[in-house]
């Protein structure tokens, strides 16, 4: 009994403390800013292809990422592990049409 009474009381303060910050257009505006960005981010992550895409121009990627950036590093001192599996991933498609 008393545990939903804790429950309630901190999701009654966490309502509150929401509704206090999205009083104003300029923090709803960002909230929904940033729930577009990380739910675009996890539908893109979902595909292979587009990751496969991003595995062969590193360094041409339209969004900063501190993995791909990694990547791309290793690349560039030598480790051809990378390019090697791209270009065999791409020529089995091409044989495969």
């Amino acid at each position: 009994m008393r545990k939903r009474y804790i429950a309630s009381a901190i999701g009654a303060t966490g309502a509150g403390i929401a509704g206090y910050l999205l009083r104003n257009e300029n923090n709803r505006s960002k909230l929904k800013q940033r729930a577009k960005y990380y739910s675009d981010k996890v539908r893109s992550k979902n595909s292979s292809d587009h990751t496969l895409e991003e595995a062969g121009i590193p360094d041409q990627m339209s969004e900063y990422d501190t993995e791909q950036f990694e990547n791309s590093k290793m690349v560039s001192e030598g480790s051809q592990f990378g390019v090697e599996y791209y270009n065999e991933v791409k020529n089995n498609k091409k044989e495969n049409m």
